[in-house]
């Protein structure tokens, strides 16, 4: 399941792509835009900047901005960023220790094959899809 943080991420980065023509785009903006509470889209852009998603700047017309287009903006590396994990099952996520079990296990198949069709849905959506 998708936390709200993936949710909100999305939101603020498709106001972000809608709303940047002017320059840097201040979160009390977004924040107002989208009817949610700054105090958690600060804790939200700290990890999108840090993988380079957008830049911010402070102080008077200070604010974020998307880093490239939003053709190159994957939903699944947005989320990658945001959520902990996106795997199905705990012994698909990455860095899990392997499972004992993995070579008798009856229903990995089935779990291997819907974290792929999850993944190459959200890898083939971009922002400029969902806009």
């Amino acid at each position: 399941m998708i936390s709200t943080r993936g949710r909100y991420a999305l939101r603020v980065m498709l106001d972000l792509a809608q709303n940047q023509k002017d320059g840097y785009v201040p979160m009390k903006d977004v924040a107002s835009r989208q009817q949610l509470s700054l105090k958690y889209l600060e804790q939200i852009l700290p990890p999108l900047k840090q993988n380079g998603m957008v830049v911010g700047i402070q102080g008077k017309g200070g604010g974020y901005r998307l880093t490239k287009d939003i053709h190159d903006y994957t939903i699944g590396e947005i989320l990658r960023v945001t959520e902990k994990e996106l795997a199905p099952v705990s012994c698909l996520a990455e860095g899990a220790s392997a499972c004992a079990m993995k070579s008798s296990c009856k229903t990995i198949g089935f779990w291997e094959g819907l974290n792929d069709v999850v993944n190459e849905y959200m890898d083939s959506k971009t922002l400029a899809d969902l806009l």
